[in-house]
């Protein structure tokens, strides 16, 4: 399949039945090698450096940081990697989150093992492999910002630097440490925020202002 060297992927998965099988089918296929398997991403922050795959095969439901938040750690420490996700149910929200922060493709664990070593190989090449579920999500909800109202108020241009910054991953002290003021008041500005965008969560605020192009 692999016209180069073999294709060496990562595996971060938690349950291990899971994690052996997939390497299992990985390291038994001829031009592919399973260079490391981690149980969670803090895991995979530590050790994928002893061997950096070419594709890490990422789950979204994860001890400690889920694969939606350490996608973007990953690909910040690890950018020749393409990271792609795997997941039991195609979660709409978690979809955009993760491609939001750097994944190239999304697949579902059902994935026959034909199509998933296809998709490694596509992952690869620069591709954007998804399980047809997953891209049919994704094609309903871009048809649908077309149709999408704007919030009730349009954010002020420091509540939108607020969301900006938590789309980028600071947290709360980090936002008050860049603009000066105490954690309270970030958090009384992202209650602001939720009120005027209708939400109720970080990822939700930052999913919809994305999607209303309230922030680029």
């Amino acid at each position: 399949m692999v016209e180069e060297a073999s294709l060496a992927v990562g595996i971060v998965e938690d349950d291990r039945g899971t994690r052996e099988g997939l390497a299992a089918l990985i390291g038994g296929t001829p031009d592919f090698r399973c260079v490391g398997t981690y149980g969670s991403v803090e895991d995979a922050m530590k050790r994928m450096a002893d061997a950096v795959p070419d594709v890490l095969l990422l789950d979204i439901h994860l001890p400690g940081l889920t694969g939606s938040e350490g996608v973007r750690l990953l690909r910040e420490k690890y950018p020749t990697t393409q990271v792609l996700m795997l997941t039991v149910f195609a979660d709409e929200e978690r979809v955009f989150e993760s491609l939001c922060n750097g994944a190239c493709g999304y697949l579902l664990k059902k994935t026959p093992p034909a199509r998933l070593l296809e998709a490694l190989v596509e992952a690869h090449r620069g591709g954007s492999p998804m399980s047809p579920e997953i891209a049919r999500k994704v094609v309903v909800a871009l048809q649908a910002t077309r149709h999408l109202k704007r919030p009730d108020q349009t954010l002020t241009p420091h509540e939108a630097r607020i969301v900006k910054m938590l789309a980028d991953g600071d947290s709360y002290q980090e936002v008050g440490d860049r603009l000066g003021i105490t954690v309270n008041t970030v958090r009384n500005h992202i209650r602001r925020i939720y009120e005027k965008l209708h939400v109720h969560t970080k990822s939700e605020a930052v999913s919809k202002a994305l999607r209303t192009r309230l922030i680029p």
